[in-house]
């Protein structure tokens, strides 16, 4: 195992939002931040917002050769990873410019288009479980690695399936349903790997304004980042965690799954 001397971490998604202020948490924190974008240009706008701590990096986590690309950069130059951050990832494909409210009733597990379902899953569970796999030989050099994945409580069986939860009527089968996979898909790798030095932690901003939501979400994106920040910042957390922010999730912060 290779000695690392300084914290290192990639961010998917890292250009705007909620990756961006996670990206920026994290090297005012001490950890040199790879930001990952699919627009080189953008996220070299965003390092470059970031400061020194930053670095940009080219990461389509749809496409296998980007993820190489990026995986070789990463080896290259520092040989390990610390901290990755699953954050890149879309609510919806097909006709644009609709609002929220529209996204999801074209979404309703009755109608929905299954290609265009197919292409939320492939950049929301399969690209997500890509780079994941692509980068664990970085994160096993690490003497504690962490693997933080951005969900959603909307992707919570446990909440949907409460006829007094007011949002399950949100719960679609195209991004709800892929968060839901997701979780899945995580919570199967922290199992297989609690006994290694990785630990597997899955978190939700809440109601974020985002492009996710054509900016329609409740919370500002700095109240949103909050806890994804937390977590990406705390090393004493019990591998498996599913968390959310307290004034939804409670004082513990725990979703259940």
């Amino acid at each position: 195992m290779q000695k690392e001397t300084k914290k290192v971490a990639l961010v998917t998604g890292a250009n705007t939002g909620v990756g961006f202020q996670i990206a920026r948490a994290l090297a005012g924190n001490g950890y040199t931040v790879y930001v990952g974008a699919r627009n080189p240009d953008k996220g070299a706008i965003a390092a470059k917002e970031i400061g020194d701590q930053s670095k940009a990096i080219q990461l389509d986590i749809t496409d296998t050769g980007s993820i190489e690309a990026a995986v070789t950069q990463v080896q290259s130059e520092v040989g390990y990873l610390t901290l990755l951050v699953n954050n890149a990832a879309i609510s919806n494909a097909g006709k644009p410019d609709r609002t929220m409210e529209e996204v999801l009733g074209a979404q309703r597990a009755s109608i929905a288009p299954i290609d265009e379902m197919k292409a939320v899953w492939d950049t929301n569970v399969f690209g997500t479980l890509a780079v994941t796999q692509a980068f664990l030989p970085l994160l096993r050099k690490a003497e504690a690695a962490r693997i933080v994945t951005v969900s959603s409580a909307l992707g919570s069986l446990t909440l949907n399936a409460n006829p007094a939860n007011p949002y399950r009527s949100a719960f679609d089968a195209v991004y709800g349903a892929s968060k839901t996979a997701l979780n899945g898909v995580f919570l199967s790798l922290a199992n297989e790997l609690q006994n290694e030095n990785i630990k597997v932690h899955l978190v939700s901003p809440g109601f974020t304004a985002t492009a996710l939501n054509n900016f329609q979400g409740t919370d500002t994106v700095e109240e949103g980042s909050v806890e994804p920040i937390r977590v990406a910042l705390a090393e004493d957390l019990s591998t498996g965690s599913f968390t959310g922010p307290a004034h939804y999730a409670g004082a513990d912060n725990i979703i259940p799954w």
